[in-house]
């Protein structure tokens, strides 16, 4: 296997293989887990900002994983195919996940020509989602501190003309990131 592979965090997924497909990995037991915990759909509801989301999940044993009853995992996996329309990809470990993402990646990356965009499609979205999506694109700011900045001044051209005093109010923005927005925001833009 002859491929590069960037790690950074992301909001949504835990692999891009292109700009709009998007895969959440799911070992057998986290994949129990998040339905016990209700993690799971709002993973899944955030897999839709990419054209292509897809599920893969590793490992066997589903239903014997967790005292839980295999009806609810069948309706699980039933919800995310039929309902939210979300393939499921299914593998036996860690090295058939990294050979089948290879794939997908080759496939979406020079078959189809298709780059890696880290935040995802923008169409389809709400004017409150595109307006987070924007801010969401400063520096190390993340879904819910955009939120936060957004509730705080009310529009995305008061939190880009915020002072860092003003920043710094807002839950989760210390110094060093409200130093951060406020030297992208300021900067002359030179090629």
């Amino acid at each position: 296997m002859n491929l590069t592979v960037e790690q950074e965090r992301l909001d949504v997924a835990d692999f891009l293989v292109s700009d709009r497909a998007a895969v959440e990995r799911k070992q057998v037991s986290d994949f129990v887990d998040s339905i016990v915990d209700n993690r799971l759909f709002s993973q899944i509801t955030d897999l839709h900002q990419f054209d292509v989301p897809v599920i893969i999940i590793e490992g066997d044993n589903l239903y014997t994983h967790r005292d839980i009853h295999p009806n609810a995992i069948r309706g699980a996996l039933a919800s995310i195919s039929m309902d939210h329309q979300i393939p499921i990809l299914w593998t036996d470990d860690e090295k058939d996940t990294a050979e089948t993402l290879a794939s997908m990646a080759k496939r979406e990356q020079e078959e189809e020509e298709r780059n890696i965009s880290v935040r995802g499609n923008r169409s389809g979205k709400t004017q409150k989602e595109l307006q987070k999506f924007v801010t969401a694109g400063l520096p190390d700011v993340n879904k819910k501190i955009a939120e936060r900045l957004l509730e705080e001044f009310g529009t995305i051209e008061k939190t880009f003309t915020a002072s860092e005093e003003e920043l710094k109010k807002v839950k989760g923005i210390g110094d060093k990131k409200a130093g951060k927005i406020r030297s992208i925001v300021e900067t002359e833009y030179n090629e």
